[in-house]
């Protein structure tokens, strides 16, 4: 849904639209299960965390200001990263190394040519991020999937520039060793 129907049912949640409400869910809800799934591993978590953030969507429909397509759909995606952040944060689920010096070495994987990464299916690919450590997987969402540099990473975390940079190092080299023997075992 885009465009003027966003728009649309924007407009009648603002009114309090009990259907629109229902509209919204159906509409949005399994993207924002992905996301929150991306963050956050615990399927039970996962509804909780997603009960807590359609009830912030709806409570505050009314503060939401319509800015063209995907509007909608980016506020509400951004209400879902930030309760899963939340979540993590209120568990001490980060995980996070302070020190860089302090993380063991990962040796240099070599690139990957895009056409391996294209062979492994999207889903498995998705189980890998979700295996990574806590804090690798927020970090590595943070900085794809939410185009966040490591200077905004580390405001939102708490924590220092590099070690972001070097826990998303980490996490793309512990990808590409799995992603490497997926493919030698297939």
């Amino acid at each position: 849904m885009s465009g003027p129907v966003e728009q649309i049912l924007a407009e009648r949640l603002k009114k309090g639209d009990r259907q629109a409400m229902k509209d919204l869910y159906g509409l949005y809800s399994g993207f924002l299960n992905a996301v929150c799934s991306r963050y956050v591993v615990d399927k039970e978590a996962v509804k909780d965390i997603l009960q807590d953030s359609f009830i912030k969507i709806f409570s505050s429909a009314s503060s939401f200001r319509y800015r063209g397509e995907g509007s909608l759909k980016a506020w509400m995606k951004k209400i879902v990263v930030n309760d899963s952040l939340k979540y993590l944060r209120k568990s001490d689920r980060y995980g996070f190394v302070v020190s860089a010096d302090t993380l063991p070495d990962i040796p240099e994987q070599e690139d990957e040519p895009d056409f391996m990464l294209e062979s492994v299916p999207p889903s498995v690919i998705q189980e890998m991020v979700r295996r990574l450590p806590d804090g690798y997987r927020t970090i590595f969402n943070l900085y794809v999937f939410e185009d966040k540099s490591h200077k905004e990473i580390a405001g939102i975390l708490g924590i220092r520039e590099n070690s972001s940079a070097s826990q998303l190092h980490r996490a793309k080299a512990l990808l590409a060793k799995w992603i490497k023997e997926y493919l030698t075992e297939q």
